[in-house]
């Protein structure tokens, strides 16, 4: 008859399944598996007839055999050659000064590679460590990164109930927990209370959410109005979900009883959750015989008087949003005009300043044009001054050139 086994390879870790391929296998008998990481190490969890085969997936993988005491001794070996790769990769972290967290070291049954768990609060470069680790171990390296249910989940530990770390011992894989199931079992909703080591919710609140969500649905809820079967009418004041008790308070003639019944002596429907309504009070609600007229008439002039209230608060309110509206704008203009006041005075003064400029130009160029003119009438002046010279010097000779000689 052919067989299912399920495998566990860590502990606290995923039960995989794999056929027995007609080995005599039972609860706890260490065997070897092919797995997509190679050859494994596993226990054997369950053992399944071939009437829940169909309930699995098929075709699975067989099992190689069942572990011999040569494997024994080599998944020892592997225990000790995993101790000294986690501290080997723990130094070249500090080395690398990474910012990671290493949480186990794991090698698989043939040794064709090595994987190291760790924690990060983001994504690490690791490719230089990768090297490192390859050279030193001459294998497959393999880096994985886990989260802090994974790691607690991998260490172990004792919960605040004294036990063992559920996750640790027998859960296969993690139940959502959301904060709507302490709320529905009435616990406190302090995050020391209800969270485990790991620091998220405790897993243990999903154990008896269904029980409580079953139970709820019949109840009442605080505040929800029902009867007796005698007819007197109360206000649920406390809800006892496990012992199923049920504290109803009862209002007759401005006095209050509060009265625990059972909820099966107590007329409601489940599931239809009727508050309960209160009258405002009004010391001079009735007349002296008691009249409801003046109970309807007291009540309309209480409502009158809260409309009236919140009327004159929403015009308050829509006078103040005016008012600081006309400020805003009134500011803005004043702003705006401030700033082309600004404007314009630095435009003006830019073109006073570049009017100076120009005619401190022009005189230094006049002045330098007057040089000239200076010196061009200079040398006119004395040009013809060296021509005056000249002349009289021919006359005074008898009109012949100086130095000359008078001919006959």
């Amino acid at each position: 008859m052919s067989r299912i086994a399920g495998l566990n390879f860590r502990n606290g870790g995923k039960i995989y399944y794999f056929d027995t391929e007609d080995l005599d296998v039972h609860m706890r008998d260490k065997v070897i598996a092919e797995t997509s990481r190679g050859k494994e190490f596993g226990t054997v969890m369950v053992v399944l007839d071939s009437e829940q085969i169909s309930l699995r997936r098929s075709p699975l993988k067989g099992l190689l055999r069942i572990a011999t005491e040569e494997d024994l001794k080599r998944e020892e070996e592997n225990l000790e050659k995993e101790d000294k790769a986690f501290h080997v990769c723990k130094d070249k972290i500090e080395e690398h000064g990474l910012e990671m967290k290493l949480v186990d070291a794991e090698y698989t049954f043939d040794n064709s590679k090595l994987i190291f768990y760790f924690t990060a609060d983001g994504r690490v470069d690791f490719r230089n460590l990768v090297k490192d680790l390859a050279g030193i171990f001459r294998t497959r390296i393999e880096l994985r990164q886990i989260g802090v249910r994974d790691e607690t989940k991998t260490l172990g530990g004792l919960g605040i109930c004294g036990r063992e770390l559920c996750c640790h011992s027998y859960l296969n894989e993690f139940a959502p927990v959301s904060i709507k199931m302490a709320k529905e079992q009435n616990l406190s909703l302090n995050p020391t209370k209800i969270s485990g080591v790991c620091g998220r919710l405790m897993c243990c609140l999903k154990n008896e959410a269904d029980t409580y969500e079953y139970l709820n649905k019949k109840m009442p809820r605080k505040g929800d109005e029902l009867s007796t079967k005698e007819g007197r009418v109360g206000e649920v004041q406390n809800v006892d979900i496990l012992t199923q008790k049920v504290r109803v308070m009862f209002e007759d003639n401005d006095t209050r009883e509060v009265i625990e019944f059972n909820a099966a002596d107590l007329v409601y429907e489940p599931g239809v959750h009727k508050k309960a309504k209160h009258a405002p009070k009004n010391q001079n609600s009735k007349d002296q015989n008691g009249n409801r007229d003046s109970d309807k008439s007291n009540s309309k002039s209480y409502g009158q008087k809260k409309d009236n209230n919140r009327d004159d608060r929403k015009n308050n309110g829509q006078d103040n949003r005016d008012r600081n509206r006309g400020e805003f704008r009134r500011n803005d203009g004043e702003n705006r005009r401030n700033s082309e006041q600004k404007n314009q005075n630095r435009f003006s003064q830019q073109a006073r300043d570049d009017s100076n400029r120009n005619v401190e130009r022009g005189q230094k160029d006049g002045n330098a044009e007057g040089k000239k003119n200076n010196n061009r009438n200079r040398n006119r002046n004395r040009r013809r001054g060296n021509g005056d010279k000249g002349g009289q010097g021919q006359k005074q000779n008898g009109g012949t050139p100086a130095g000359g000689e008078k001919s006959e």
